[in-house]
């Protein structure tokens, strides 16, 4: 039940590279933040896009210094195909169309109408309503040491030269001082995958897939976990990420 051309899931060693090389690089401590709630928490690019310092931690009334929350509470509003926070416009364009037997007949009597009528056709008037996605909220606890870790190295960075944060600021700014959009931070995060570690076939779906992979085939937890995690409104989505990780592949081709 893959998808065609679906982004690389990593390997425990090279989960281990990408951090070594994000160390050797501008700015370790945001990257660093970055790839750990990619790869430990699977939120997408657009979600980490999207997060406000409130969603991570609690500061203090000066805004010189936060307290970590020990869980991340990420509102629906950022999730896939949500217009969140009207940060991002996507352009959907459509390449399939789909009608149960009683729309299309209906659909059908109503052209016939029309041709008889001598009326211009547009086909794009009788295509059905795309349905949007309305996103789903989900809590995370944030308890690995390394996600952790980075978060508070790169908060302090963010204290130590702010003169006082909000809570409802980016969580994550560029060099501009501006928030990322979705876009920018997914070619980012390619950028630290294929660019500077080399690692083929990444993206910034690649800490997603592997945190749905490790929770299904390493840790051997439900599908139910791993859709809670993921954020899936229906279970038969986690399933469409359920590829074995490419090591397990691997093994098996190399036993024939």
């Amino acid at each position: 039940m893959s998808k065609s051309g679906q982004a690389r899931v990593l390997t425990a060693e090279q989960q281990a590279y990408l951090f070594n090389i994000i160390k050797d690089n501008r700015h370790p401590e945001k990257n660093a933040a970055i790839m750990q709630i990619s790869f430990k928490l699977g939120l997408r690019a657009q979600e980490i896009a999207l997060l406000q310092i409130k969603e991570i931690a609690r500061l203090n009334p000066t805004g010189t210094n936060f307290k970590l929350l020990e869980i991340m509470s990420l509102p629906a509003a950022y999730t896939k195909g949500a217009d969140a926070m009207g940060r991002s416009k996507s352009h959907y364009e459509r390449k399939t169309i789909s009608f149960d037997i009683e729309s299309f007949n209906k659909t059908i009597r109503q052209i016939e109408k029309l041709v008889k009528a001598g009326a211009k056709i547009n086909p794009e008037d009788f295509y059905p309503t795309v349905k949007k996605h309305k996103g789903k909220s989900r809590d995370l606890p944030m308890v690995d040491n390394d996600l952790r870790k980075a978060l508070t190295d790169y908060l302090e960075l963010r204290t130590g030269k702010s003169k006082s944060l909000k809570p409802t600021d980016p969580l994550f700014i560029t060099q501009k001082g501006g928030p990322y959009s979705p876009n920018t931070l997914q070619e980012h995060m390619a950028l630290m995958l294929r660019d500077w570690a080399g690692i083929e076939k990444a993206s910034s779906h690649s800490g997603r897939l592997s945190v749905i992979a490790n929770v299904i085939h390493k840790q051997k937890k439900s599908v139910k976990v791993a859709q809670k995690i993921a954020g899936h409104v229906n279970p038969s989505t986690t399933l469409i990420y359920e590829n074995p990780p490419e090591e397990l592949i691997g093994d098996a081709l190399n036993g024939l």
